[in-house]
């Protein structure tokens, strides 16, 4: 029992290697649109949906190194940790690193695109923003687009200039960011840090 909606599901995954191919404005605008199409609280005044989460694109590559001088150094102090807490991940890491093209961007791969999905971070039902950036992931699979959502992305609020830019209320965090560009073909050390996925837990009732 498969369609093109079930079948993007199942087959969409993290990117981590990207073309370095611009992704038109009008294909990034109507991968926005899915992601504002995500189910969300309304209001109870005139029953206006909330849509708590609004968007930045990020294509200048000047500021796109500043977001990852800004991140790295937490990335890096989480892996050399791991290095003790799980060996085979950070080898997994490490040989991704190697084969990486410089110059080398272990958090957001040098996409070509970094979407910020940002919203309240005091919203009583979070679950909103969450769910407008998986709409954005399917929407990328589903128009040829490789995507990858990176927590190590969203550690740039420290910065001022990056939060400045970014226009971050003290009330705000960042639910994304979300990597997209077409995918690089024939880079299997990209599929390192790709698990399979276990089995569903169901109870019936």
């Amino acid at each position: 029992m498969m369609n093109p909606v079930l079948e993007a599901i199942k087959d969409r995954k993290s990117i981590r290697a990207y073309k370095q191919e611009p992704i038109s404005r009008a294909t990034i605008k109507t991968i926005i649109e899915a992601g504002n199409q995500a189910p969300c609280m309304a209001r109870e005044e005139k029953g206006v949906l909330s849509q708590p989460w609004r968007f930045v694109v990020v294509e200048d590559p000047k500021f796109k190194q500043k977001l990852v001088q800004t991140a790295l150094p937490t990335w890096k102090r989480f892996f050399e940790n791991m290095k003790e807490a799980d060996l085979d991940i950070y080898k997994k890491v490490m040989r991704l690193y190697e084969v990486m093209d410089e110059p080398k961007d272990m958090v957001y791969y040098s996409a070509p695109v970094i979407l910020f999905v940002i919203g309240p971070a005091d919203d009583p039902n979070p679950i909103s923003c969450a769910l407008a950036c998986e709409n954005i992931m399917l929407a990328a699979y589903s128009l040829g687009l490789g995507s990858c959502y990176v927590g190590f992305g969203s550690m740039v609020k420290g910065n001022a200039e990056v939060a400045q830019a970014l226009e971050l209320k003290d009330n705000e965090r960042i639910y994304g960011p979300i990597l997209l560009g077409y995918p690089k073909e024939e880079v299997p050390e990209a599929d390192v840090l790709r698990w399979k996925k276990k089995e569903p837990i169901i109870k019936w009732i």
